[in-house]
C-alpha cells in the first residue's frame, strides 16, 4: 500500500515537550520521531522541533514535537514556544525527585502561556533505572488526578510506552478539535483548514532543525 507524502496531511498538531534539563525530553523526541537514541545526548540549546506523520482516528495527523531548552537562560523563548501548541508533554525523571517537585512550575508556566484547552500530559520518563526510582507511580497519579492531566510512564532508552504517550495525547487532541468541527458544521474552512494552516507553524517535508543523529 502506497504511503502518502509526508507534506500531505488532514491535521497539524503542534505538542510542546517541557520539563527540567536531563529528564530525556530530547531521547522521547528522537524516540518517537525517528526511534532512535543517543546514550551521549547533549542539552538542547534553545528550540528543536521534529514531525512525524501517522494515523489518529483513521485521519492523517502530522505531528509537530517541539523541544525546550529546560535551563532558565532560555526561558524568554517561552510564549513564541507555546503559541499554537494544542498538547503539551510534561515530563519529569521518576530517579529525581526534584524534577517532579518542579513540575509544579512547569505547568504554571503552561498555563499562563498556552491556551487554555492545551491537552497535558505528565510523563514520568526513565522507568528502566528500577534500582534508582525516587518518585513512586501512585505519587505522581494522585497529582496528575488533582490537576486533571493524563498520566504515563515512560523509558526512551528501552521504548516503553513512549508510542503509547504520543499517540494518546494527539488521540485526545484529534477528538477535541473533531468535536469543534462537529459544532462549527460546514461554514467557512472548518477546524481542520485551521489547525493545518493557521494555529501552527507549517514545516516541510523534511525534519527542519531536528537533532542529527549522534549514534548513527
Amino acid at each position: 500500500m502506497a504511503r502518502r507524502p509526508d507534506d500531505e496531511y488532514d491535521y497539524l498538531f503542534k505538542v510542546v515537550l517541557i520539563g527540567d534539563s536531563g529528564v530525556g525530553k530530547s531521547n522521547l523526541l528522537s524516540r518517537f520521531t525517528r526511534n532512535e537514541f543517543c546514550l551521549e545526548s547533549k542539552s538542547t540549546i534553545g528550540v528543536e522541533f521534529a514531525t512525524r506523520t501517522l494515523q489518529v482516528e483513521g485521519k492523517t495527523v502530522k505531528a509537530q514535537i517541539w523541544d525546550t531548552a529546560g535551563q532558565e537562560r532560555y526561558r524568554a523563548i517561552t510564549s513564541a514556544y507555546y503559541r499554537g501548541a494544542l498538547g503539551a508533554l510534561l515530563v519529569y525523571d521518576t530517579t529525581k525527585p526534584t524534577t517532579f517537585e518542579n513540575v509544579s512550575r512547569w505547568l504554571k508556566e503552561l498555563r499562563d502561556h498556552a491556551d487554555s484547552n492545551i491537552v497535558i500530559m505528565l510523563i514520568g520518563n526513565k522507568t528502566d533505572l528500577k534500582h534508582l526510582r525516587a518518585v513512586t507511580s501512585e505519587d505522581a497519579q494522585t497529582f496528575a488526578e488533582k490537576e486533571g492531566l493524563s498520566f504515563i510512564e515512560t523509558s526512551a532508552l528501552e521504548a516503553v510506552n513512549v508510542e503509547k504517550a504520543f499517540q494518546t495525547i494527539l488521540g485526545e487532541i484529534y477528538r477535541i478539535i473533531s468535536k469543534k468541527s462537529l459544532a462549527i458544521g460546514n461554514s467557512g474552512g472548518g477546524i481542520g483548514s485551521s489547525v493545518k494552516q493557521g494555529e501552527t507553524l507549517e514545516v516541510g517535508s523534511q525534519e527542519v532543525n531536528a537533532k542529527k543523529a549522534c549514534c548513527s
